[in-house]
């Protein structure tokens, strides 16, 4: 979790549900099994890295669905890869199933009576009824990008805890990106203006930030492998375009979808400001 700079809401919303799965917690009357959840937002955002965290952080191991590799073309064989996937994760949990971007893989459920003769109706109605029904400690985390291609049974309570919306970072949170990935890179973040780079980089997204670094590291290697500065990554932030740009009438409705059906996965700026001391303490 702490490679993961931002999205303070969702950590503490997953922290409060560390000992779910604990007798104790059944024993103070919590569900048996929480259900799991549903990470919806712009690419490049850290969807996928958290949901890989949430293994690490909770102890439990990984498994990973690919959806494409679930379909056959044999009549009634991915509604049997569907059952396998089901046995397996209840055979090895307490664990955490992550399936990347199923909007792209249930997308089709819809037409599907008239595409694939209902096989991916057929499947889709095989997960909805193990997310409701299974006893196993099996933690879903979903991820998505196009939330329009998302059957709506998909989305109702009972299939998920919550669906999270995970936005483009705001200041701190990128600030503290920044902060992350010079130091994976063996760089001293002190040695850089900070405040500077959160400020340049508004809009841009977590992977963008550090394709930001990527590229000065670059520039700086290749003139006389001198040392990185700050400089360089405000030149390379300015030569990159970003996302939210280039696809901004995607990005608004996205929003605009989530202000009103999904829990934001950031918290205010003074919650991560106070969540930020807090981990520079311990």
């Amino acid at each position: 979790m702490n490679s993961i700079g931002g999205l303070t809401g969702l950590k503490s919303w997953l922290e409060k549900r560390k000992d779910a799965f604990s007798e104790d917690a059944f024993d103070y009357g919590l569900p048996a099994n929480p259900k799991g959840i549903l990470l919806v937002g712009i690419q490049g955002a850290g969807k996928s890295l958290f949901a890989k965290a949430i293994s690490s952080f909770w102890n439990f191991p990984l498994l990973r669905l690919d959806m494409g590799k679930v379909f056959s073309g044999l009549v009634g064989s991915s509604e049997q890869n569907m059952r396998q996937v089901f046995k397996v994760a209840e055979s090895v949990a307490p664990c955490i199933l992550w399936c990347d971007e199923i909007d792209k893989g249930m997308s089709g459920s819809r037409a599907s009576g008239s595409t694939d003769g209902g096989t991916t109706s057929r499947v889709l109605g095989s997960w909805l009824t193990w997310m409701q029904d299974r006893q196993s400690p099996v933690f879903v985390v979903a991820t998505a990008n196009d939330v329009t291609s998302l059957p709506p049974e998909l989305l109702r309570k009972g299939r998920f805890d919550e669906i999270f919306f995970v936005d483009l970072p705001k200041l701190l949170e990128r600030k503290t990106i920044f902060k992350i990935h010079l130091e994976k890179r063996n760089r001293n973040p002190k040695n850089f203006n900070l405040e500077l780079l959160a400020d340049l980089s508004e809009s841009f997204t977590g992977a963008e930030i550090e394709a930001a670094i990527e590229a000065a590291l670059y520039e700086a290697f290749s003139d006389d492998k001198r040392e990185i500065i700050t400089s360089d990554i405000v030149k390379a932030i300015q030569d990159s375009v970003p996302l939210s740009k280039l696809m901004k009438e995607e990005i608004q409705f996205l929003r605009s979808w989530a202000s009103e059906r999904a829990r934001n996965a950031s918290s205010s700026n003074s919650e991560i400001k106070r969540y930020n001391e807090n981990e520079d303490d311990l």
